[in-house]
Formats: structure tokens, sequence, C-alpha cells
């Protein structure tokens, strides 16, 4: 996920995270997911998600953007994700018709189930470590806790997010999680692309 915060190069550790992939043959296993502050405007938005996908397309990686639907369609993005805050998942369904990806943020069993017959394609859970990336956040949840949304919804991509780095990613896919999602962890690194790799070698 990027960190579009001021002072960050969100553009740079995506160039470097797809370059990281590709080295790996790993680019179908790597998805980008575009996300801002909530004060940053469309159109800044919109400019920044359209580099993301020209930089993700060549390599067949997915990018996604959070939030705004309609951003995710006008630059030709792959889906997007919708949080608590945001549209329901079955209007955002509507607005990105069958085809698109969708995610949607749960926390607990029933809240899975039912974005997922509202029609979300997988979903992301956590905070499953605490995390200073986003503040404001819920009591961590854990591997267990995570595990048991996973079983809620057999075959449905459970995406695990927060505070989750390369030490920990195998512990959450033990648990049942299908991938994590990660901000600082990448675009924090001194690194990102030599980040991105150690994520996508513990992970399946």
């Amino acid at each position: 996920m990027t960190d579009a915060r001021p002072g960050r190069a969100p553009l740079a550790v995506v160039t470097a995270a797809v370059a990281a992939a590709r080295q790996l043959g790993a680019t179908d296993r790597l998805a980008i997911q575009v996300r801002v502050e909530d004060d940053v405007t469309d159109r800044a938005l919109f400019e920044l998600a359209a580099e993301v996908v020209a930089r993700c397309r060549p390599a067949g990686v997915t990018c996604l953007v959070n939030d705004r639907l309609h951003v995710a369609l006008a630059v030709g993005a792959e889906g997007a994700h919708v949080g608590a805050e945001d549209l329901p998942v079955a209007a955002a369904r509507k607005v990105l018709g069958p085809a698109g990806v969708l995610g949607a943020t749960c926390r607990d069993p029933d809240a899975a189930r039912a974005a997922v017959a509202a029609g979300a394609s997988y979903l992301g859970v956590g905070p499953a470590f605490a995390t200073v990336t986003k503040p404001g956040l819920p009591a961590p949840l854990g591997p267990e806790r995570i595990g048991a949304v996973a079983r809620a919804v057999p075959g449905v991509p459970i995406v695990a997010i927060g505070g989750v780095t390369a030490d920990n990613a195998a512990e959450l896919v033990r648990a049942g999680a299908a991938g994590v999602a990660v901000v600082g962890a990448v675009a924090g690194a001194a690194d990102p692309g030599e980040a991105t790799a150690r994520l996508l070698k513990v992970l399946p």
C-alpha cells in the first residue's frame, strides 16, 4: 500500500517493489493499493494512481485504489478497496461491476460473511499487530482471530494488515491468511525493493 504522506516517495517505492517482484518471477503475487490521506484531492489521487497503473500494468501487477471507486475506474485500475466508512460493499460492487476486484475491511466472522455475500472479492482483516502507520485503530486481532475470519469464508482470500513485517508474515499465513498488506515494512525501508523481496519469499 502506498505511503503518500508529505515527504514520502510513493512512485519510487512502487517502482522498486515491481522490479523486485519481476526479478523473482512473482509479479502475479504482488498487488499495489494506492492509498492517500483523506484530505488529498481527487485530482492528486488520480494523477498518482495513473502513474502507479502505468508501472504495474506492463509487469502484470494488480493495481487497486483505496476508498475512491470513481478514481479506480477513471485510471483503469483492476479494482478498489472499501472500509467501514466508505460505500457499502453491495453499492461498491454496483459501481465496479461484476468483474472488478473489490476488497472490504472486516474484523470478525459475521462481518466477513456479510461482506462476501454483498460481493467482496477478498477481505482485509486487521490490525493483525500493533502499528503506528494509521492512528486510532482498534486493538490488534492477532493471528488466531484472523484465522477465525478466514475459516468463516472458505475460498475467499484474507489479507492481513497492520504491523506486518517479513518476520511475522509467515505466522499470519499459517493462521489462514492468503497474503498480507504492508505500508511501513516496504515504504519505510531503506531499500524498498529488498523489503518487497523478503516478503515475497516468505509468502506462498
